[in-house]
Protein backbone atom coordinates (compact mmCIF):
# COMPACT_ATOMS: atom_id res chain seq x y z
CA UNK A 1 0.00 0.00 0.00
CA UNK A 2 1.41 3.18 -0.87
CA UNK A 3 1.72 5.75 1.56
CA UNK A 4 -0.73 8.33 0.00
CA UNK A 5 -3.71 4.96 -0.28
CA UNK A 6 -2.81 4.31 3.71
CA UNK A 7 -3.18 8.08 4.18
CA UNK A 8 -6.57 7.84 2.88
CA UNK A 9 -7.80 4.34 4.33
CA UNK A 10 -6.42 6.66 7.48
CA UNK A 11 -8.78 9.59 6.81
CA UNK A 12 -11.42 7.14 6.09
CA UNK A 13 -11.05 5.22 9.83
CA UNK A 14 -10.47 8.70 11.32
CA UNK A 15 -14.29 10.06 9.92
CA UNK A 16 -16.09 7.29 11.25
CA UNK A 17 -14.32 7.76 14.20
CA UNK A 18 -11.77 5.12 14.61
CA UNK A 19 -9.28 6.82 17.15
CA UNK A 20 -6.75 4.10 16.27
CA UNK A 21 -6.79 5.59 13.08
CA UNK A 22 -6.89 8.98 13.99
CA UNK A 23 -3.41 7.98 16.38
CA UNK A 24 -2.04 6.31 13.41
CA UNK A 25 -2.44 9.74 11.92
CA UNK A 26 -0.66 12.05 14.48
CA UNK A 27 1.69 9.01 14.49
CA UNK A 28 3.32 9.44 11.18
CA UNK A 29 3.20 13.04 10.72
CA UNK A 30 3.86 14.52 14.17
CA UNK A 31 7.09 14.68 13.92
CA UNK A 32 7.18 16.87 9.84
CA UNK A 33 4.02 19.19 11.86
CA UNK A 34 6.27 19.80 15.02
CA UNK A 35 9.71 20.52 12.53
CA UNK A 36 7.52 22.69 10.25
CA UNK A 37 5.81 24.53 12.69
CA UNK A 38 9.62 25.00 15.07
CA UNK A 39 11.28 25.97 11.56
CA UNK A 40 8.35 28.59 10.47
CA UNK A 41 8.51 30.13 14.67
CA UNK A 42 11.61 29.93 15.61
CA UNK A 43 10.45 28.79 19.04
CA UNK A 44 10.73 25.12 19.90
CA UNK A 45 8.34 25.47 22.95
CA UNK A 46 5.49 27.28 20.64
CA UNK A 47 6.36 24.68 18.34
CA UNK A 48 4.89 21.74 20.90
CA UNK A 49 1.19 24.19 20.69
CA UNK A 50 1.23 25.21 17.12
CA UNK A 51 1.24 21.13 15.99
CA UNK A 52 -1.17 20.27 18.49
CA UNK A 53 -3.32 23.19 16.99
CA UNK A 54 -2.85 21.92 13.86
CA UNK A 55 -3.92 18.13 14.34
CA UNK A 56 -7.20 19.30 16.34
CA UNK A 57 -7.90 21.44 13.39
CA UNK A 58 -7.37 18.84 10.75
CA UNK A 59 -9.47 16.01 12.38
CA UNK A 60 -11.81 19.19 12.76
CA UNK A 61 -11.93 19.32 9.19
CA UNK A 62 -11.32 15.72 8.05
CA UNK A 63 -14.84 16.31 6.22
CA UNK A 64 -13.54 18.79 3.69
CA UNK A 65 -10.40 16.54 3.42
CA UNK A 66 -9.76 15.26 -0.39
CA UNK A 67 -8.61 12.24 -0.30
CA UNK A 68 -6.79 12.94 -4.03
CA UNK A 69 -4.61 15.48 -2.22
CA UNK A 70 -1.31 13.99 -0.15
CA UNK A 71 -2.53 14.30 3.51
CA UNK A 72 1.18 15.38 4.17
CA UNK A 73 0.58 18.42 2.07
CA UNK A 74 -2.97 19.25 3.94
CA UNK A 75 -1.69 19.54 7.31
CA UNK A 76 1.62 20.91 6.01
CA UNK A 77 -1.33 23.90 4.48
CA UNK A 78 -3.23 23.60 8.58
CA UNK A 79 0.42 24.13 10.21
CA UNK A 80 1.27 26.85 8.25
CA UNK A 81 -1.54 28.70 8.92
CA UNK A 82 -1.27 27.68 12.33
CA UNK A 83 2.09 29.52 12.47
CA UNK A 84 0.80 32.41 11.24
CA UNK A 85 -1.77 32.76 13.87
CA UNK A 86 0.66 32.76 16.18
CA UNK A 87 2.62 35.63 14.12
CA UNK A 88 -0.43 37.68 14.83
CA UNK A 89 -0.76 37.08 18.01
CA UNK A 90 2.96 37.45 18.96
CA UNK A 91 2.62 40.94 16.60
CA UNK A 92 -0.07 42.31 19.11
CA UNK A 93 1.85 41.09 22.35
CA UNK A 94 4.86 43.17 21.34
CA UNK A 95 2.62 46.34 20.00
CA UNK A 96 0.83 46.27 23.47
CA UNK A 97 4.32 45.48 25.08
CA UNK A 98 4.00 42.44 26.34
CA UNK A 99 7.34 40.56 26.88
CA UNK A 100 8.20 38.01 24.41
CA UNK A 101 11.38 35.75 24.99
CA UNK A 102 13.18 34.96 21.56
CA UNK A 103 14.38 31.37 21.82
CA UNK A 104 15.34 31.24 18.44
CA UNK A 105 18.80 30.37 19.35
CA UNK A 106 18.07 27.79 22.30
CA UNK A 107 17.00 25.20 19.41
CA UNK A 108 19.57 23.27 17.86
CA UNK A 109 19.32 20.00 15.05
CA UNK A 110 18.40 17.29 17.26
CA UNK A 111 20.43 14.64 15.13
CA UNK A 112 23.63 16.35 15.92
CA UNK A 113 26.79 14.12 15.00
CA UNK A 114 28.85 14.92 17.80
CA UNK A 115 29.36 17.53 20.88
CA UNK A 116 32.29 18.94 18.60
CA UNK A 117 30.31 20.01 15.92
CA UNK A 118 27.25 21.23 17.55
CA UNK A 119 29.38 23.59 19.72
CA UNK A 120 31.08 24.59 16.39
CA UNK A 121 28.12 25.18 14.15
CA UNK A 122 25.74 26.53 17.14
CA UNK A 123 25.93 30.29 16.27
CA UNK A 124 25.47 29.11 12.72
CA UNK A 125 22.61 27.13 13.21
CA UNK A 126 20.68 29.81 15.59
CA UNK A 127 21.84 33.13 12.65
CA UNK A 128 20.05 30.75 10.35
CA UNK A 129 17.03 29.97 12.54
CA UNK A 130 16.73 34.00 13.11
CA UNK A 131 17.06 34.46 9.72
CA UNK A 132 14.37 31.71 8.65
CA UNK A 133 12.60 32.67 11.11
CA UNK A 134 12.17 36.31 10.20
CA UNK A 135 11.57 36.30 6.48
CA UNK A 136 8.17 37.39 5.21
CA UNK A 137 5.56 35.08 5.26
CA UNK A 138 5.27 34.68 2.03
CA UNK A 139 8.77 33.94 1.25
CA UNK A 140 9.06 31.90 4.79
CA UNK A 141 6.16 29.53 3.71
CA UNK A 142 7.73 28.35 0.27
CA UNK A 143 11.31 27.92 1.51
CA UNK A 144 9.87 25.66 4.52
CA UNK A 145 7.86 23.72 2.77
CA UNK A 146 10.20 22.98 0.06
CA UNK A 147 13.52 22.67 1.14
CA UNK A 148 13.09 22.10 4.81
CA UNK A 149 9.79 19.62 4.64
CA UNK A 150 10.92 18.05 1.13
CA UNK A 151 7.52 19.23 -0.88
CA UNK A 152 7.64 19.72 -4.53
CA UNK A 153 7.16 22.42 -5.98
CA UNK A 154 3.48 21.71 -7.49
CA UNK A 155 2.88 20.28 -3.58
CA UNK A 156 3.47 23.47 -1.93
CA UNK A 157 1.25 25.56 -4.30
CA UNK A 158 -1.34 23.16 -3.82
CA UNK A 159 -0.91 24.38 0.26
CA UNK A 160 -0.20 27.70 0.10
CA UNK A 161 -2.97 28.19 -3.05
CA UNK A 162 -0.63 29.73 -5.45
CA UNK A 163 0.94 28.97 -9.04
CA UNK A 164 4.16 26.79 -9.78
CA UNK A 165 5.45 29.83 -11.13
CA UNK A 166 4.59 32.06 -7.79
CA UNK A 167 6.14 28.60 -6.09
CA UNK A 168 9.64 29.10 -8.08
CA UNK A 169 10.28 32.80 -7.66
CA UNK A 170 9.13 33.30 -4.16
CA UNK A 171 11.73 30.20 -3.34
CA UNK A 172 14.87 32.24 -5.46
CA UNK A 173 13.65 35.70 -3.95
CA UNK A 174 13.19 33.48 -0.22
CA UNK A 175 17.27 31.81 -0.93
CA UNK A 176 18.61 35.55 -1.91
CA UNK A 177 17.13 36.96 1.30
CA UNK A 178 18.35 34.49 3.53
CA UNK A 179 21.98 34.90 1.48
CA UNK A 180 21.62 38.51 2.08
CA UNK A 181 20.55 37.94 5.74
CA UNK A 182 23.64 35.98 6.66
CA UNK A 183 26.60 37.85 4.77
CA UNK A 184 25.16 40.77 6.69
CA UNK A 185 24.44 42.46 3.35
CA UNK A 186 21.49 44.87 2.64
CA UNK A 187 18.67 42.27 4.01
CA UNK A 188 20.30 41.92 7.02
CA UNK A 189 17.40 43.35 9.09
CA UNK A 190 15.61 40.53 10.41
Amino acid sequence: MTPDNLDAALVRGARAGDSGAQRALVERYRETVYRLARTATGDSEEAFDIAQEAFVAAFGALSRYDPERSFKTWISAITLNKCRDWARRRAVRRFIGLPMAEQATDWIADDAPSAETLVADRAELAATARAIAGLPANLKDVLILCKVEGLSQQETAIALGISVKAVETRLSRARQKLVGILRGGPDARV
